[in-house]
Formats: C-alpha cells, sequence, structure tokens
C-alpha cells in the first residue's frame, strides 16, 4: 500500500479506505450475522448452505409426500423424479452460497493492487476513494435489498415462474387448469417460499456484480499509469482476470439451473438434448458476459499505453541500434574494449525483449485461458444429460475409438 500523503486542505493524511470485499455488507449479511450464520472470516459455509438447502427443501418433501406426490401419485412429474428442483436447492443454491467466500477470499485484493502497483496518480486518489466508497454505500443499502426482493416476488413469482417457467404437465406443484395452474401444498411452500429464497440469492449476486462493473467502470475513467512493458502484458492489470476464478461457482450454478430445467424437459415431456443448444449456448454466452463484460472498460487505456509504447520504445531502439550500429559495426569502437562480454549486447537484448512485450501487449485484461475455464466450468453440469442421447457403454467407445 502506497504511504499516507498530505490533504490537500488542512495538511492531514490522506486514508484509503480498507480491502473492498462484494460478499460483506448489506441488511440480509447484518441478519445472518445475528443468526450467527456469519463470522468475521466467512467461513460458516456449511452451515449456512444447510439451512438454506434444507429450509427450501426439506418442507417440499414432506408436503409431497403428505399428499401423495413423492414418487408416484396422478402426475407427470413426481417430487422425487423432479431434477429441476434437486439441482436448483440442493446444488446451485449451495454453489451460490459456497461463492460467496470465494469471492470474499480472492476479490478484496484487488482493489488494494490498484495502490500497490502504483496505477492511480496522487492527483486522482479522491476520485478512487470516491468511487469506492460509493459502491460501499450500494453495497450495504436497505433499499436495493428491498426492492431485490419486490422484484423476485412481484416479477420473479407473479409473472415469470407462474407463465413461462411451469412446466406445461401436471406437476407435484401444480395441476394445469383452464382457469389456471393450481398450486397444491408443496407447490404453495415452493412458489412463494423456496423458489423467492432462491430468486433472491441469484438476483442479490447480480446487483453485486452491477456494483463491481460501476466500480471499474469509475476506476476506469482515471487516467493509469500503465506500463506497457509490464510482464504480465496487461500494463500491469493483468491481476484483474484472475476476477474470473472467484467468479466461477456462479458459471457453474447456471449451468446447473440450465441443466435441471433441461433434464426435466427430457424425461417428462421427451425432449432431446440437441433441442436445447440454443438456449445452452445463450447461458454460456451470458455468463460470459456477466463475469468478463465489466473488466472491457480498461481496454480503451490499454490500446492507448500500447500505442503510445508503441512508438517510445520504437524511438529509443532507433536511437540504441543506431548507436551500436556506428560503435561496433562503422568504426566508433574504442580500441580498449573487447566484444566478448560487452554489456552493449545484452542491453540490445533487453531493449528487444521490452519491445516485443509491447508488440504482445494484449488489449482487453482478460486471458483466454481464464474465459475457457469460465465456459467449461458453465457446460460441466450439463455434460451428463450426453447420457441421454447414448448409453454411457457407447459413449465410452466412441470416446477410445478417438482417441486410440
Amino acid at each position: 500500500m502506497r504511504p499516507s500523503m498530505p490533504d490537500s486542505i488542512g495538511g492531514k493524511p490522506h486514508q484509503h479506505p480498507p480491502d473492498f470485499s462484494l460478499a460483506v455488507g448489506g441488511p440480509f449479511f447484518r441478519l445472518l450475522r445475528r443468526a450467527h450464520l456469519y463470522d468475521d472470516a466467512m467461513l460458516l459455509v456449511r452451515q449456512r448452505v444447510i439451512v438454506f438447502s434444507l429450509f427450501a427443501w426439506l418442507p417440499l418433501l414432506l408436503l409431497s409426500m403428505l399428499q401423495g406426490q413423492l414418487l408416484g401419485g396422478e402426475v407427470a412429474a413426481p417430487f422425487l423424479l423432479d431434477v429441476e428442483v434437486h439441482v436448483r436447492f440442493l446444488v446451485a443454491m449451495p454453489l451460490l452460497i459456497g461463492s460467496e467466500l470465494l469471492v470474499h477470499q480472492r476479490m478484496r485484493y484487488v482493489v488494494r493492487q490498484f495502490l500497490e502497483r502504483n496505477l492511480v496518480p496522487d492527483n486522482a486518489m479522491p476520485r478512487f476513494d470516491g468511487a469506492i466508497a460509493s459502491a460501499s454505500r450500494l453495497r450495504n443499502s436497505t433499499l436495493a435489498e428491498a426492492l431485490l426482493i419486490a422484484l423476485v416476488y412481484g416479477v420473479g413469482v407473479l409473472i415469470v415462474w407462474r407463465h413461462y417457467v411451469a412446466l406445461d404437465a401436471a406437476t407435484w406443484y401444480a395441476i394445469p387448469s383452464a382457469g389456471g395452474a393450481k398450486l397444491s401444498l408443496a407447490g404453495m411452500w415452493y412458489g412463494y417460499v423456496s423458489l423467492p429464497m432462491f430468486q433472491f440469492l441469484l438476483v442479490r449476486w447480480y446487483y453485486r456484480l452491477f456494483i463491481w462493473a460501476r466500480l471499474l467502470w469509475q476506476v476506469s475513467r482515471i487516467q493509469l499509469d500503465l506500463v506497457p512493458t509490464h510482464p504480465d502484458r496487461f500494463g500491469g492489470l493483468g491481476f484483474l482476470s484472475t476476477t474470473v476464478n472467484a467468479l466461477i461457482l456462479i458459471g457453474i450454478a447456471h449451468g446447473a439451473l440450465v441443466a435441471g430445467n433441461i433434464a426435466d424437459q427430457i424425461f417428462v415431456l421427451e425432449k432431446t438434448l440437441p433441442e436445447f443448444a440454443g438456449e445452452i449456448a445463450i447461458m454460456v454466452v451470458f455468463v460470459q458476459c456477466v463475469v468478463l463484460a465489466p473488466l472491457l472498460v480498461f481496454a480503451p487505456q490499454l490500446v492507448a499505453a500500447r500505442w503510445k509504447g508503441l512508438f517510445e520504445y520504437g524511438t529509443l531502439s532507433m536511437r540504441y541500434v543506431r548507436e551500436f550500429d556506428t560503435k561496433w559495426l562503422r568504426g566508433g569502437l574504442p580500441a580498449d574494449e573487447a566484444l566478448v562480454g560487452s554489456n552493449d549486447i545484452q542491453s540490445l537484448a533487453d531493449l528487444d525483449t521490452s519491445y516485443q512485450i509491447v508488440q504482445t501487449m494484449h488489449l482487453v485484461p482478460v486471458a483466454w485461458k481464464a474465459s475457457l475455464l469460465l465456459g467449461l466450468a458453465t457446460l460441466t453440469p450439463i455434460a451428463p444429460l450426453l447420457l441421454t442421447m447414448m448409453p454411457i457403454e457407447e459413449l465410452l467407445e466412441k470416446l477410445f475409438s478417438m482417441l486410440f
């Protein structure tokens, strides 16, 4: 961390804000902390997963059993055979909860890197501190989380789920009728308790990612001191690419949601996996945009830094090689200086390396490997559905035939 600087008014030291965490803060966080489901180190993940998953899933199991819709009955999709509901509450929800710890541990030091790498000029420190303070206020906003709850019930449950998501068949949670779907007891808990819980966790993450994107955009408006010869080939912004790994569990959770929905339609409505190629592609692109798009705001500065570096190091290289050529090839070499062991040769090689780094500098602070890993992680939960297209023996046989 760069040392404290005198304040422009009054001569007091300028104090920079502490590490910024997307996961810590807000009324929901404070509520869970009072319930002893959060601690200072954010390590009570297992307890939160158990409490949330069981509160959302266990009543559905018991109520479905009570109404005789656990495994059979007169419905096309009994509770135990509804893949989507189990994936949503026993896979995706734990992933969303677990991602809080991963994000907190890996991303809270990211903002500090702008200071430790001296990327922010001294005269821009007030703007930098103001951006972090603004992000903290949005993260801690009670009004924002209240609006998220209203959005979940007003749009997510009453409109989207009831009219566009629910299966067009008799299920353990609803029976279609001329006047609209009739909810069972389990369906009421599902629609008004379990589903809103999950949707709140999901849209809360979207809100946090919006805060992150806004913070990065505000920082990108500052003229950063980028170094085009930095070995990371991102001008010193290579640390931003590591945030993709911190958000990877969110990508897996989205893939699990799509996999659960597709599985229900395959097993209940007898559809096939290739019919959902479009939906799968849209989800992969959506996750890539949500995670990677905020980093693209630094592209203009990276482009400018690269062009400036090419001109400056090109000029420096020309001056050096002219003097090198004059000295070593045009008779300018002193009589007492030996060629072997000369520092001029090493300096020429170092200059060439620096120029090559500038030439190969990336224009966006995203490593292609991070993007590929995020895409594969999103697709991982969907991979088991390949078994619906062919038996595992046939799948393995084709795999081995391609490899050997």
